[in-house]
């Protein structure tokens, strides 16, 4: 075995062990930081799940704050994080998916970001996804971003980048954003804890108009203690650990929003794996079916294609260089809203009934499938008809997207593994304002039966770590 093999290191710990090493002094958040480099260095050429890598920019804004003499008021100090590449970090182009898309070094970090930075957090870099954000598989005609888990398979999309490098241990936690599952989504595909805040809880401002209200910012991570701290730092709150929640009432549901699209049986198995959770917690469970119209399903699709186009339109870009499947999705968007087929009514009608639900059946939260299927096959899906690409998306991921529209808070936390050893992994949503309530029950999940945080054969460096051992 190689000598740096079984060097200590600080990859593969968690944000929250790095950062209180960081604040006791048992390591700098220098090292930490050169740590990470380094595997990712080693390991990213397999994945494909940065975009840029900061390697000097991340090593100086890790000595800044070795620094600082407010160490213990850093939740994250020293703690590497990636950043979603449609999200403005000073200092680096604003990639948005392809070279078609990519906007100027931005000036100055989206709110975030500042507020990752202000916690102590370094930004390692940007990571990948798909062109505009618009696909549940992460690639373009540079690279395919694959699953640490099977490196045949997709992470998912469109926070792809994302999963992959937390999965694979190039950083503890990344940051992503969720339109219509692009959190939740990946976290299932490689076994993550993701969690898309509630409408208007962490500021947005991203495109055009945030795709009519339906997009957050949110995180990504290995372990729902680190998603906690994170997301709360979005937040803009002051981390506060999570309190076990005390007996709940929890709706229990397979129907699939999507009709003629059913989840597989790994996926009905992780329900029921869940359901044996909660009542092991002392929860109590119901079969609680939300009743899924045919205008939301019409609504989801003609806001996604118009979501495309108000954000091409606003950025003034020559769509002849998109993707083809990007070019017939703006297409479709123009013509969804020329026809009078995107309307705020019928999301605003969605909102309210899915609020209502929770009272209508006397639950605190509904568990459903997190996915339908396994995640399709890495591939060039950009090079692939738009067609195509719908049939995978919708197929494997049908059970994000209305919660979206509703803007709820959701959670996907991992239950387990598919008969192919990929993780397996189910979704809680809850009303307004449950964010820390869904996290507090994934917790009791992680207590009960704790899941791998990296994907086997990951981090590959050693674990001689003071963090890790």
């Amino acid at each position: 075995m190689a000598v740096q093999d079984i060097m200590p290191t600080w990859v593969g710990a968690t944000a929250k062990q790095i950062a209180r090493g960081v604040r006791r002094g048992d390591i700098s958040a220098t090292q930490v930081v050169a740590d990470h480099l380094e595997h990712v260095a080693r390991a990213d050429a397999d994945l494909a799940a940065f975009r840029t890598v900061r390697g000097g920019e991340a090593i100086t804004e890790a000595e800044k704050v070795d620094e600082q003499e407010d160490l213990a008021n850093l939740p994250l100090a020293g703690v590497p994080v990636a950043v979603k590449e449609n999200t403005p970090v000073a200092g680096l182009p604003t990639w948005n998916g392809s070279a078609a898309v990519r906007t100027p070094v931005a000036e100055a970090d989206h709110e975030v970001v500042r507020r990752l930075r202000g916690a102590g957090a370094v930004i390692l870099g940007a990571t990948r996804m798909p062109e505009l954000g618009l696909w549940a598989v992460t690639d373009d005609d540079t690279a395919v971003t694959r699953n640490p888990w099977d490196p045949r398979r997709t992470p998912g999309g469109s926070s792809g980048g994302a999963a992959a490098a937390v999965a694979g241990g190039l950083v503890p936690m990344a940051h992503g954003n969720d339109g219509l599952g692009s959190i939740r989504i990946p976290a299932a595909c490689c076994g993550l804890v993701g969690l898309k805040p509630g409408r208007g809880v962490v500021p947005c401002r991203l495109g055009a108009d945030d795709w009519f209200g339906l997009t957050e910012h949110g995180v990504l991570a290995g372990t729902v203690a680190d998603a906690a701290v994170g997301f709360q730092v979005l937040a803009g709150h002051r981390p506060e650990k999570l309190v076990p929640p005390q007996r709940l009432r929890v709706g229990v549901s397979l129907r699939s929003p999507v009709r003629g699209v059913s989840p597989d049986a790994p996926n009905r198995d992780a329900v029921a794996a869940a359901g044996r959770l909660l009542a092991a917690a002392g929860h109590d469970t119901v079969p609680a079916d939300p009743v899924y119209p045919t205008a939301l399903g019409l609504q989801g699709i003609a806001t996604w294609f118009a979501a495309a186009a108000a954000d091409v339109r606003a950025s003034g870009l020559d769509r002849r260089r998109l993707q083809r499947r990007s070019r017939r999705h703006v297409a479709l968007g123009e013509w969804a809203q020329r026809r009078g087929y995107v309307r705020q009514a019928d999301r605003a009608a969605w909102r309210e009934r899915s609020i209502g639900f929770f009272a209508d059946h006397s639950v605190d939260l509904l568990l459903t499938p997190a996915l339908a299927g396994p995640p399709p096959e890495a591939m060039a899906w950009s090079g692939r008809s738009w067609l195509a690409n719908m049939r995978a998306n919708i197929r494997y991921a049908p059970y994000a997207a209305p919660w979206n529209i509703a803007g709820l808070p959701a959670l996907v936390v991992p239950v387990g593994r598919r008969p192919d050893g990929l993780p397996v992994a189910v979704q809680l949503v809850g009303p307004p304002g449950s964010e820390l309530l869904l996290l507090g029950v994934a917790g009791q999940f992680e207590m009960q039966a704790p899941w791998a945080r990296h994907a086997p054969g990951y981090p590959r460096v050693g674990t001689g770590s003071p963090a890790v051992a």
